[in-house]
């Protein structure tokens, strides 16, 4: 079994330690997932291609591995892997004597294990070297207790822990080595050098998750950042939710954790929208699709808030964070902020003006201290028709543009011209500073702003047309 798996030598004994049993028939080795309770919460099976969870969602237990002999007390230290096939080489190697095996991979660590990890004075979170092993290391330290957790930073010497007993490497060595994920507010840069290097080595995770429907974003922006503040506004009636809707929609298709606030219209209408979105096609005259694209819909990692109208920043603040702690939230937007304070009701300027920093300031913060890419969607100021919106058009004061990474204003020159077009223009960029503009035609039966693919032929003929220019201007 061992040798089919590809795992380093466990003694049988040891594996009877874990409850595990095997198949012979499909060659799977499936381990007891345990929650609090020592009750069995699902399972992980692994194969020689793939490791799985049952449930696959919401396992709310771990694989716990205690050395034979070993006490549990308030001093136990554990390590933290994400793998069955982690957990086998430290055992083969008796590295550590207490070893927990996360149910979900780096996706996520769901609520109902925390108190696993009560039993334990430190923990070392050993996650690999690939590119998101850092960032879920910081984001499940803030669910775990930063000043107990140490992290097995990810170098070319110290991979994950299979790989590295693989190779030959001492795992008992490597987790002597483990540093501290929480430090003082005032840090150097030996503290900051390998975090440097991580950056450089990894650039495509840095500038963040890629459009696919988007790519002139991705070319301006380069990405959707963790721990970024964006604002979004343009004239009423210009498609703000819209575009919102499928602009996220297109990052939680890739895994982004998305907590949607929308104050203005019904979640229902939202969802149905996102889901003619996902779909490209109106739903309404294909019912017989409905439960193909909603059952793929239901499996994206999107959660909606269910308030409406006026709320109080306390309220939606409590429900956000904990959305997050709960969900891995990586995306929140808020649409919009205006309708959430309720500024219909008779207030005089400064005290709506006042309100709305207080939000901005709000979510600023939050966006830093947990991480997490925040989303806000604000009216503009009244513009005269024929004049662009700029970054001082965004309503109340100068903070939601003062704090804000990035500016996104959608131009709608249809209404003052004939052949006037709408247009995203990335106003403020504070990444890379790029500025520029996106085309935004919209296509009615999909709901959508995405740019249309070209045939072969039409491709064919731009390209065509553009050699004649270059041989015009030679």
């Amino acid at each position: 079994m061992l040798q089919h798996l590809g795992i380093p030598p466990v003694p049988k004994e040891t594996l009877s330690i874990l409850n595990c049993v095997y198949s012979l028939s499909t060659k799977t080795l499936y381990l007891p997932l345990t929650d609090s309770s020592s009750n069995v919460a699902g399972y992980k099976s692994v194969t020689e291609e793939s490791e799985d969870t049952t449930p696959a969602a919401k396992a709310g237990g771990v694989i716990i591995y205690k050395q034979k002999g070993a006490k549990t007390d308030s001093n136990s230290h554990a390590v933290v892997v994400p793998s069955v096939r982690d957990l086998l080489a430290l055992i083969s190697q008796r590295a550590a004597t207490h070893i927990v095996c996360l149910p979900h991979e780096l996706k996520n660590l769901p609520q109902q294990a925390l108190p696993i990890f009560e039993n334990y004075k430190k923990l070392v979170l050993w996650f690999g070297n690939d590119e998101t092993s850092w960032d879920t290391a910081r984001n499940f330290a803030k669910k775990l207790d930063e000043k107990r957790c140490f992290f097995v930073r990810p170098t070319g010497a110290q991979p994950d822990p299979k790989t590295a007993a693989y190779l030959g490497h001492d795992l008992k060595s490597i987790l002597q080595n483990a540093q501290p994920i929480w430090h003082k507010s005032i840090t150097t840069f030996q503290s900051l050098r390998q975090d440097v290097l991580s950056d450089l080595q990894n650039i495509d995770r840095v500038q963040g998750v890629k459009w696919k429907r988007y790519p002139t974003l991705n070319r301006i922006l380069k990405g959707h950042r963790k721990g970024e503040f964006t604002v979004l506004t343009g004239p009423t009636g210009s498609g703000k939710t819209t575009f919102m809707s499928e602009y996220s929609l297109d990052l939680a298709m890739q895994g982004v954790n998305t907590l949607w606030g929308s104050f203005e219209i019904r979640n229902a209408r939202l969802a149905r929208t996102m889901l003619q979105q996902m779909a490209g096609m109106p739903l309404d005259v294909n019912l017989d699709l409905f439960d193909t694209y909603a059952d793929e819909f239901e499996k994206l990692p999107i959660y909606f808030m269910t308030f409406h109208g006026q709320q109080s920043v306390k309220v939606v603040m409590e429900a956000v964070e904990h959305a997050t702690y709960v969900h891995d939230i990586a995306h929140v937007i808020i649409d919009n902020v205006q309708f959430m304070m309720g500024i219909s009701d008779e207030q005089k300027h400064m005290d709506r003006f006042w309100k709305q920093d207080a939000v901005v300031a709000a979510f600023r913060t939050f966006a830093t201290k947990f991480n997490c890419h925040v989303t806000l969607v604000i009216h503009p100021r009244k513009e005269r028709d024929a004049d662009d919106l700029t970054t001082s058009s965004i309503f109340g004061g100068a903070k939601a543009s003062q704090e804000a990474d990035n500016i996104l204003i959608i131009q709608d020159k249809r209404l003052t011209s004939v052949r006037g077009k709408k247009y995203l223009q990335v106003a403020k960029n504070r990444y890379s500073g790029d500025l520029g503009v996106m085309m935004m035609d919209f296509d009615k039966a999909s709901l959508s702003y995405a740019p249309k693919r070209k045939s072969k032929t039409e491709a064919d003929q731009v390209a065509a047309a553009s050699d004649r220019e270059d041989s015009n201007a030679s």
